[in-house]
């Protein structure tokens, strides 16, 4: 194993100026989530030109390759990568700068996409030398509801091969380049939006006698809703419960007839979510009812907790110390953020790790989802190498 590992090493050098390259392409032309058209034109395009045979349209724009070892049926492992941006200006001033106007690669899926064409490349080159088949779930739209991961799975992602296994990667900007971090279990959250319309009767600010005052309402909602969380939620089990928009249409005088209300729900345990759920909707009615308005309570569905699967976890740990040394590779802490890459793991036995992409020397420190948002792109090199490894490592299982 070690002379191949050293093989994956060395053609991951080689071609690693081919995979900035294939990066730059994808950052200057970004396209948003479920608009991936050109993008997913590209990846077949490239896969094909390594003697792939890709399939398109899944859940739209979504492609798929095979590549097969010797002995192809005795085991079937699955890597994804995310290709969508994000709707942000970017203001970084490089060469590579999006050309899309309010579009931008700010969460990394570039980097995810062009990694995994790497991985292709190196894997379809060392296909005689393994047993087994990897499948390349290149996916659409991880930043919208109701996320591409879901869409390919009812599209049949997950059969003709069945996967016994998905792993998966992202960029982590808090993590310097060069390492990589990974953890068992629970790792990040269901997520959740919520919509509430707190309706009463406006009027005038000088007599709320004669109101139903949706501003006092809501104010009472917000506060009680978080006793979900202090009174109803084991402590030991992490959720958030956030609003981030409140909207009272009145003035200093006025009081509005009603009050909307935006938040996000996220949590790590499934049966919990829609319990903390269903006791929010009804707490928020009831205290509309109790003071003579009502309440609207919408809940959009998001993506599920993302669990890593511990045995798989162990093992691509492992054979990732076994490629990059103990020293880089580090632990990592629950994340209250949400990943669709969530949807395999409630499917499949999956690993969703994290790559290093930050280089405070060089001023690259800006967070995902941020217009200032970029990398050390040396982890290019590091992320296709390493994915080649693991999945190889994964077959061997």
């Amino acid at each position: 194993m070690s002379q191949l590992q050293e093989k994956i090493k060395a053609l991951a050098k080689d071609q690693s100026q081919d995979i900035i390259a294939h990066r730059h392409h994808l950052h200057s032309n970004p396209e948003l989530s479920f608009e991936e058209f050109k993008t997913a034109k590209y990846v077949a395009s490239e896969l094909t030109a390594i003697g792939l045979q890709p399939e398109e349209g899944i859940a739209g724009t979504g492609v798929v390759a095979i590549i097969e070892g010797r002995n192809p049926g005795k085991r079937i492992v699955g890597l994804r990568a995310d290709m969508d941006a994000l709707p942000i200006l970017e203001a970084n001033d490089v060469p590579y700068k999006s050309t899309v106007p309010g579009v931008m690669h700010a969460c990394g899926h570039d980097v995810h996409t062009s990694s995994l064409l790497g991985t292709a490349r190196i894997l379809h080159a060392l296909r005689e030398e393994f047993e087994g088949t990897i499948k390349l779930v290149f996916q659409p739209a991880e930043e919208k509801a109701p996320g591409g991961a879901s869409l390919m799975i009812k599209e049949g992602v997950l059969e003709n091969p069945r996967p016994a296994s998905m792993v998966g990667q992202h960029v982590a900007p808090n993590i310097p380049v060069g390492k990589i971090g990974f953890r068992e279990g629970m790792y990040m959250a269901s997520t959740d939006e919520l919509y509430l319309t707190v309706k009463g009767k406006g009027g005038h600010a000088a007599a709320p006698h004669q109101l139903v005052d949706p501003v006092l309402m809501a104010s009472h909602i917000i506060v009680a809703l978080q006793q979900i969380i202090s009174r109803n939620r084991n402590p030991a089990n992490p959720s958030v419960l956030s609003f981030g928009r409140f909207i009272a249409d009145g003035v200093t005088n006025v009081i509005p007839n009603e009050v909307t209300i935006q938040g996000t729900w996220r949590c790590m345990d499934e049966e919990w979510r829609e319990d903390g759920l269903r006791r929010m909707k009804k707490m928020a009615e009831s205290i509309a009812e109790g003071m003579g308005g009502s309440c609207e309570f919408e809940i959009v569905k998001g993506y599920p907790f993302l669990k890593n699967h511990p045995e798989l976890t162990r093992r691509t740990r492992t054979a990732a110390v076994g490629y990059m040394g103990a020293e880089n590779v580090i632990d990592l802490d629950l994340w209250m953020a949400g990943e669709d890459f969530a949807f395999y793991s409630q499917v499949v036995d999956s690993c969703f790790y994290r790559l290093g992409t930050r280089n405070e020397a060089r001023g690259i420190i800006s967070g995902v989802h941020t217009p200032t948002f970029d990398i050390d792109e040396s982890a290019l090199e590091i992320s296709t190498g390493l994915m080649s490894w693991l999945a190889i490592s994964e077959l061997n299982a």
